[in-house]
């Protein structure tokens, strides 16, 4: 090994005898150095995989739901069944004294108000009204929602309800009632109006592929679930049952 010595440019540099000065005369007579064949192989790799990853970024994302998709059906008919599931369990919170139902009303009032927001929420983000022309629950057509189970001393739902939703002659009732006979009757409500939303939120996931939408539906449905396992328990405490239950 030898030092020289630039002093012109001032640096220094060593240099190796053997093969890697001969290397260097090669390339200083003119004759360039071809790029080995892994060189080769991987820099074609690199070019795959750069194309595979800008086809995942690209059609791999998820398009915006339009006015006429699930998610925004879903969004709507969920927002108007959390707000009646909210005035239901203000009213009784108001009119029992028992502390666990009045724990479980407020719990409803908090969870199902934040959720709305969340629905909301998306609408905005997606570019689309609050409301729409389309009918209700026009994006659960064909997937389980027919006609629903009539509901104590009324009528049948039509199809195109809501399902779970009190009619408004239930919320009078639950309006006028005092104590017991209001918990009874709020629970007995709650029920079914908690299998609609399962109902609902079950479909969804069937239909979607957003991942912030189906992750709540989920979420509804196994919360909702364990409310409905509570008020049952509530319900049986009270020497009352629930409504026949409106889910398949």
């Amino acid at each position: 090994m030898r030092r020289i010595t630039a002093v012109d440019q001032g640096f220094t540099w060593i240099e190796r005898d053997s093969e890697y000065s001969g290397r260097a005369m090669n390339m200083s007579a003119g004759r360039p150095r071809r790029p080995s064949p892994s060189t080769l192989l991987f820099a074609v790799l690199a070019a795959c995989l750069a194309a595979a990853a800008v086809l995942l970024l690209v059609l791999g994302r998820t398009a915006t739901p339009t006015d006429a998709s699930a998610e925004a059906g879903f969004a709507r008919d969920m927002a108007t069944h959390h707000a009646q599931a909210v005035e239901m369990a203000f009213v009784v919170r108001d009119a029992s004294r028992d502390k666990a139902l009045r724990q479980l009303a407020s719990d409803i009032i908090v969870t199902q108000s934040a959720q709305r927001g969340i629905f909301m929420g998306w609408l905005q983000q997606w570019g689309l009204d609050q409301s729409s022309s389309r009918p209700r629950m026009a994006w659960m057509a064909g997937h389980g929602h027919g006609a629903l189970a009539a509901p104590a001393g009324g009528t049948a739902a039509t199809p195109a309800a809501m399902p779970g939703m009190a009619t408004p002659q239930e919320l009078d009732r639950l309006r006028a009632a005092k104590g017991r006979d209001a918990e009874v009757l709020f629970l007995q409500l709650m029920i079914r109006h908690h299998e609609g939303g399962v109902e609902m939120a079950d479909a969804l996931t069937k239909l979607s592929d957003r991942d912030e939408v189906v992750t709540m539906a989920r979420h509804i449905v196994t919360g909702q679930s364990s409310e409905i396992t509570v008020m049952t328990d509530m319900l049986r405490q009270r020497g009352a049952q629930p409504y026949p239950s409106i889910l398949k």
